[in-house]
């Protein structure tokens, strides 16, 4: 039997939420997938592989018991520098003080500092910033002395051991793939994840070295870009481009570009977006407080709003839902904030659609496009996509029309990938054999739904691939619900 939602409980924007001690039960997994999560986000940077691998089916069987998609995203650790063992942990640098960070592993005095990075000493230069603790310790390299970096500290602040280390503006030579980074990519291709995450790009050819390497593992998994240094805002045409969405990591963004910065480049990054056709999340600190309280601050409430209102695809949840004492008040205050502010949208003109799009799209960009229309026209109560790919979908997620979208699909890699499409409600059915069979299912649903009532019009949008003998096409049906 086909599971379709209610379209009372439907919201547009689409919420991750990272897994971790907090969420990681079964019975947990499936209230915040009830609460509205879309996406469940492992972080590769924290737990084993045996934890992953339990998370991975913990996910999975939560989903099949409730009949409902949820997409699995792994996020890559990256070159994530981090701070050494300190000499004295945690450590309260003084502004004005002087540290120095050595090679190696060991620290010989408190004011003595180590890193992940061993080639740091090499390629930081006087002038250049060194950012501790999130942004809130700053120090500036006053000069190189033999094998160690002297610095001054400008902002000060408590530091621990194994923080990260941020270093705007400095052209490293890391690479944005380790070989940690490659393993774990192999085995979420081995397990069938939907979304691979790459933190800290800084080029095109990085995603599609990401690409390459999932492809050559037999995955179809989607790379999602995280857009957190400089130099990616420097080449975000060709990143947003080569990916297949893309995530606005405003935490070590803030850090490498002025914080007072990071709400300018959130809305260029979704603007851009939009113009490119590709999914994007806003993430970071979005209800922080609720990792302790179970109300949010009025400004983050605020945050997620505006996130929604810039067009975000989706808003993500990290800590609250990963280690926080309240996950499922964390995902439904992120579910109220969208049902609330979404209808702002309803009142903006729908994105224009420019004769290069059409261009890129062809016939299935012209029939959405009609459908969404034809729809309008007829007051139809929703709108059904039939899909083989979610091509059409996605096309129809940046229509942003507000007419309920239902998309259909006989995979089911590819409904859990359009978990991440703003407005589409992606079904999973095993097989689609004609027209009549579809229509069938969708009059079904309708009856069980108070939403709709006899004679409602539902539009229909065909996908040659999925229904076969058909062309790209539409069907306007109506709803016959028995009379009671």
């Amino acid at each position: 039997m086909v599971q379709f939602p209610r379209l009372s409980k439907f919201a547009h924007t689409k919420t991750v939420a990272t897994i971790g001690p907090a969420s990681n039960s079964l019975e947990m997994l499936k209230i915040l997938i009830d609460e509205g999560v879309d996406v469940f986000r492992l972080n590769m940077a924290h737990g084993t592989r045996a934890d992953h691998d339990l998370a991975v089916q913990q996910i999975r069987l939560a989903s099949d018991q409730l009949q409902w998609p949820v997409a699995i995203l792994i996020d890559l650790a990256g070159p994530k520098i981090r701070l050494g063992q300190l000499h004295t942990d945690p450590l309260c640098l003084i502004p004005g003080a002087e540290v120095e960070f050595v090679r190696g592993t060991q620290s010989a005095s408190p004011l003595q500092l180590t890193c992940s990075y061993e080639n740091l000493v090499d390629e930081v230069a006087a002038g250049d910033t060194i950012v501790l603790s999130d942004g809130l310790v700053r120090l500036i390299v006053k000069r190189k002395a033999g094998d160690c970096v002297v610095c001054e500290v400008v902002d000060g602040g408590e530091i621990r051991s194994r923080q990260g280390v941020n270093l705007p503006g400095v052209k490293l030579k890391l690479t944005a793939l380790s070989d940690v980074d490659r393993d774990n990519a192999a085995w979420g291709a081995k397990v069938g994840v939907d979304f691979v995450g790459l933190s800290f790009v800084r080029t095109a050819q990085e995603v599609n070295e990401l690409k390459a390497l999932l492809r050559a593992n037999d995955s179809q998994a989607m790379v999602i870009a995280k857009i957190e240094k400089s130099e990616a805002l420097d080449h975000l045409v060709e990143i947003i481009s080569a990916a297949d969405a893309i995530m606005v990591a405003r935490g070590d963004l803030g850090v490498e570009i002025r914080i007072e910065k990071t709400p300018i480049a959130q809305k260029r990054i979704i603007e851009t977006c939009q113009r490119l056709s590709k999914p994007v999340i806003v993430a970071t600190q979005m209800l922080e407080s609720m990792h302790t309280n179970r109300q949010p601050t009025r400004a983050e409430v605020t945050d997620v709003a505006n996130a929604i209102l810039d067009g975000a695809d989706a808003c993500m949840l990290s800590g609250e839902t990963a280690i926080g004492s309240y996950p499922r008040d964390a995902v439904a205050m992120m579910h109220r904030i969208m049902h609330e502010t979404e209808p702002l949208l309803a009142h903006r003109t729908a994105l224009a659609l420019d004769d290069e799009i059409f261009k890129r799209q062809g016939i299935t960009e012209a029939v959405v496009f009609g459908a969404g229309q034809i729809a309008k026209r007829l007051t139809a109560k929703a709108v059904v996509i039939a899909t083989a790919s979610g091509q059409a979908a996605l096309v129809k997620s940046k229509h942003r029309d507000f007419i309920p979208t239902l998309a259909v699909t006989d995979s089911r890699q590819v409904a859990q990938q359009m978990c991440l499409l703003w407005g589409i409600c992606p079904i999973y059915c095993e097989e689609i054999n004609d027209t009549e069979t579809l229509t069938h299912i969708i009059n079904e649903w309708a009856v069980q739904d108070d939403s709709f009532v006899d004679g409602d019009r539902i539009v229909i949008v065909l996908d040659t691939k999925t229904v076969p003998g058909t062309l790209d096409s539409i069907v306007v049906m109506r709803i016959r619900k028995p009379k009671s």
